[in-house]
């Protein structure tokens, strides 16, 4: 199965909202930014478009719009997983049927199933839809780690899971991974201070919150590393992780939405439990994207 197309910046996009609605006009135009800004490729619902909150109907109909505003000049990896295993497979087949190019399928949260769990529950999904499966293993929101034995088992039954996105900040765990599965297997950092480093260890790419602000500098990222840039790489890296922590003052996206907002993209509108910064904290972040001439 060709993979070499889903490596790079796969930007996962936030779900913008207005009045208590997806605000499908904005979610196109984030997306066409995105691509006119260097991105190599698109994801939406994963944990920055919050998935959770939106209804099934819903998380479709952005699965759909999304796949229209890229029309091909990207590949589309949507989040599909949830902690329903029916519904997931439902997502995860309906996407396949508009045209997606890869599923990003993260661990079902709050059940905290054991290692067997997973593999039934990957295996279930992945064993029913004919396109590339990118496991999602995010255990500070999951409460649960997908081990690296686990991931071999599940490659080995379906062959279409082709990678894992690694919001672990244990490295450790993820150079055991590649070790593993060989660097032909698509890692990728979902923690933003990992993304140039997991390039450095044979990774694939990054979905990385920061590049719903930065996308270019964060495609740069990667694309100076192809290109055997590694000094100029590493420098982009340290530059970058002012706002890398910035986006994090508060929990995702609420930081990137309030960013997205001050700078005209989307109406800053997130749905609770998700509310919105501490005044404080707005400071904060105001004043680390003026040193990026942001706003």
């Amino acid at each position: 199965m060709n993979t070499s197309h889903l490596r790079g910046s796969i930007v996962p996009v936030p779900t913008p909202f207005k009045n208590g609605q997806v605000d499908e006009s904005a979610l196109q135009s984030l997306i066409n930014w995105q691509i006119e800004n260097g991105a190599h490729g698109i994801s939406v619902t994963g944990t920055t478009g919050e998935p959770s909150s939106l209804s099934s109907s819903e998380r479709m109909r952005v699965h759909q719009v999304a796949k229209e505003a890229i029309a091909g000049r990207a590949p589309f990896m949507p989040g599909t997983g949830c902690n329903n295993f029916e519904e997931a497979v439902n997502y995860s087949r309906n996407a396949e049927k508009i045209g997606a190019d890869a599923l990003l399928l993260i661990a079902p949260y709050y059940n905290r199933p054991s290692q067997e769990g997973l593999f039934r529950y990957f295996t279930g999904i992945s064993s029913q839809v004919g396109i590339p499966v990118i496991l999602y293993n995010i255990p500070g929101r999951t409460a649960v780690n997908i081990e690296p034995d686990t991931v071999a088992r599940v490659v080995e039954k379906c062959p279409n899971v082709v990678g894992v996105k690694e919001s672990n900040k244990d490295f450790e765990h993820i150079n055991r991974l590649l070790h593993k599965m060989g660097r032909e297997f698509l890692v990728y950092s979902g923690i933003e201070l990992l993304c140039f480093p997991i390039l450095a260890i044979g990774g694939a790419g990054f979905l990385s919150a920061t590049a719903n602000l930065l996308p270019s500098e964060t495609a740069n990222v990667y694309n100076l590393v192809q290109e055997g840039k590694w000094e100029a790489a590493r420098e982009l890296h340290y530059h970058m992780l002012p706002l890398n922590d910035a986006v994090f003052f508060e929990i995702n996206p609420v930081p990137i939405k309030t960013g997205l907002g001050w700078m005209g993209k989307i109406n800053f509108e997130v749905r609770l439990p998700l509310c919105e910064m501490s005044a404080a904290n707005q400071e904060r972040l105001r004043k680390v994207m003026q040193q990026y001439n942001m706003l």
